[in-house]
């Protein structure tokens, strides 16, 4: 049996010595180095040739995702499996972006984490269903609402888009004509026609609505 040959980047020790303890256990898999850092994952990677990455998501000087994103960057072949504390859809949007093979949870069990080195290797990929509907179900939504705002964005006038930033920023109608520069009926028009196209009933609304579609920033 080919040996599987794995590097875990993990600072917490004892964590680190249980993961080395199970691998070094299971036939056919060898553990090559324990880095405490991403940089000195980095540096092992780069002295020797590494089946799989096993790491955590957050390390103390960087992101697994960095981590991983530069191995492979350099050794496409090297397989990833995450393990971390985040179940975040976030979290596993981002391993899966960095080539993650697998993406464990704390309340995993040693015969996972076996499974997951084994079928990484071999190319497989081994994601919880439930996170990985969650992840799904965020893109999608994350998608859409991109649409959304390239649809709205298309629509603004860049001087409406004026009026909605200095809007955000605190001030009244009579202070944002001023400080564009333009007549308070102007501002009243602009707004009127930003609350319409927003699809909303006020100008606060209308604030909060532009922010969470990323139109704007507050």
């Amino acid at each position: 049996m080919t040996s599987i040959s794995v590097l875990v980047a993990e600072d917490h020790p004892l964590l680190a010595a249980a993961i080395v303890e199970l691998l070094e256990r299971t036939a056919g898999v060898a553990v090559l180095a324990v880095a405490r850092t991403g940089a000195e994952a980095l540096e092992r990677a780069q002295q020797e040739a590494i089946s799989v990455l096993l790491t955590n998501y957050r390390l103390p000087d960087m992101s697994g995702v960095a981590v991983a994103t530069a191995i492979r960057a350099a050794s496409p072949e090297t397989a990833v499996v995450f393990h971390t504390a985040d179940e975040s859809e976030t979290a596993m949007l981002d391993a899966i972006d960095a080539g993650a093979g697998a993406f464990l949870t704390r309340s995993a069990t040693a015969d996972q984490y076996v499974e997951a080195v084994r079928r990484a290797a071999l190319g497989e990929v081994l994601i919880p269903a439930a996170l990985f509907a969650r992840a799904i179900s965020r893109q999608s939504r994350l998608a859409a609402e991109q649409g959304q705002r390239s649809k709205l964005l298309a629509e603004f006038t860049p001087r409406e888009l004026d009026v909605l930033r200095t809007l955000a920023e605190g001030h009244d109608t009579s202070t944002i004509a001023n400080e564009l520069g333009i007549a308070l009926h102007t501002v009243e028009w602009h707004l009127r026609h930003v609350i319409e196209k927003l699809g909303v009933h006020s100008k606060l609304q209308a604030v909060v609505a532009a922010a969470r579609l990323g139109i704007i920033e507050i």
